[in-house]
């Protein structure tokens, strides 16, 4: 990530913070992190506040245009240019396969595809008035899941949400390609968070994966920075599967 202005959208806790972490020992020259607590968005800035580098934050409810087209102009006024956006915002509740309800439906939908959506709008937005870095304007990478392409019994509405984000990833790229700018996704495995195991799900993540564990959470950072960094320079519309064998198990 070294020299790149890096916005993340759910970047104020979790994987997003991580993110926003390892971004800036990447080498990152400026971090943005909109997220919808803004007491979690100004901590997760704290490692590059620390570094000396632009760092701005924003709260916001991506679940409409407005709200996120005006957050995502604030980061940006503030760090001058963004090279790449990660959206990583997403709620999961687990529900059983037959019972989800329609104010579920429709918070899943709002925030992982809608959310996912507006955020690459204002983004594109931004990047198309930049002057490109070599071949490239800017860089998006979302987080989809394995969960998209394998059948889980109680994330029926987080998995479809999660297949619609991995089209969407491909038909924004394919529309942004002549613009020189780069759209691809990540699909985690189940991962060994804290609030993994503070659910207790790493034994259930162990016996999903041949490896016999739940993916470390830096593990999985790692591709997404290296979709959305400067080592990237002509992949396009794909989606990068870590699923530590899961997916053919």
């Amino acid at each position: 990530m070294k020299n790149l202005n890096v916005v993340i959208v759910g970047g104020g806790a979790g994987f997003g913070a991580l993110l926003a972490e390892m971004a800036v020992e990447a080498g990152a020259a400026g971090i943005g992190i909109i997220d919808i607590n803004a007491e979690g968005a100004e901590a997760a800035l704290a490692p590059a506040r620390a570094k000396g580098l632009k760092a701005a934050s924003a709260a916001c409810d991506i679940r409409t245009a407005a709200a996120s087209q005006t957050a995502f102009s604030t980061v940006a006024a503030a760090l001058g240019r963004v090279d790449t956006l990660i959206n990583c915002a997403a709620v999961y509740p687990r529900r059983p396969t037959l019972g989800v309800t329609d104010e579920e439906w429709d918070l899943s939908n709002a925030i992982n595809i809608k959310g996912t959506y507006h955020m690459m709008v204002a983004a594109i937005e931004q990047m198309r008035r930049q002057e490109p870095q070599g071949v490239v304007r800017g860089r998006i990478v979302n987080i989809t899941s394995v969960d998209a392409f394998k059948a889980h019994p109680k994330n029926i509405h987080y998995a479809a949400t999660k297949a619609a984000v991995v089209s969407l990833t491909r038909s924004v790229a394919d529309h942004v390609a002549p613009d020189g700018i780069l759209v691809n996704s990540v699909a985690p495995a189940g991962m060994a968070t804290e609030k993994a195991r503070a659910l207790g799900f790493l034994d259930e993540l162990a016996k999903a994966s041949p490896l016999g564990r739940g993916g470390e959470p830096q593990e999985m950072a790692e591709w997404v920075l290296m979709a959305g960094g400067p080592k990237n320079t002509y992949m396009t519309g794909e989606n990068i599967i870590v699923s530590g064998g899961y997916i053919y198990a």
